[in-house]
């Protein structure tokens, strides 16, 4: 499985292209759909599904320009649907944990709502897409409607329980660092720490 990082918009968002072989998924597509169909084509690539680690407009800005020419429906959590803006009926929402088998890949969606009430994190393999729930050495907002920081330090302990081997990628580069791994952020990220310091002490 190849993961590329793809840097767009004025916010340092990174949308990644998952591939293997000659079919692929995008996670986050936001800012510059020119720019991921010129990909997806010199890649040779075929866009089998869009999934959205949740509904800022920062990580859906003009997605659904890309889903409509692809005919595509985007997965999001249901809590998240009106937030993103896109039309309800551009998108597959669910709930709660799930899988989803689409061509080659395996998706686990993971809750973590805290951010936003409908976050997730998206795992395909040993790669766990994180959006703005978890960044190297911090983690997301919880000062903006729907936010939650009570939900948030619940959703970083349950990350923290993920094997310690876990890729993770955010959904902004900031600082230039867009990735990790849960047993270096287990022991390096305050935000994460001071989650697990909590819940050990309830």
């Amino acid at each position: 499985m190849n993961i590329d990082v793809i840097n767009l918009g004025p916010m340092d968002n990174c949308t990644y292209l998952v591939s293997e072989g000659q079919d692929a998924l995008l996670i986050d597509p936001a800012w510059d759909m020119n720019f991921l169909e010129h990909t997806l084509q010199e890649k040779g690539l075929r866009l089998l599904a869009v999934f959205f680690t949740h509904g800022h407009f920062d990580h859906v800005k003009f997605a659904q320009n890309l889903l409509e020419k692809h005919r595509l429906k985007g997965y999001m959590e249901k809590n998240d649907v009106i937030l993103s803006g896109i039309d309800a009926h551009m998108l597959n929402a669910y709930s709660g944990e799930q899988t989803f088998d689409v061509g080659p890949f395996h998706v686990e969606i993971i809750p973590t709502p805290g951010h936003t009430a409908g976050g997730v994190c998206i795992k395909i393999g040993n790669a766990l897409f994180t959006g703005d729930t978890l960044f190297p050495g911090a983690c997301g907002r919880v000062d903006l409607p729907s936010s939650d920081p009570r939900e948030m330090r619940r959703s970083l302990v349950k990350l923290s329980k993920l094997p310690e081997d876990t890729q993770i990628f955010a959904g902004h580069s900031y600082g230039g660092k867009c990735s990790s791994t849960i047993g270096y952020e287990r022991v390096k990220n305050p935000f994460m720490r001071n989650a697990i310091r909590d819940a050990e002490a309830l």
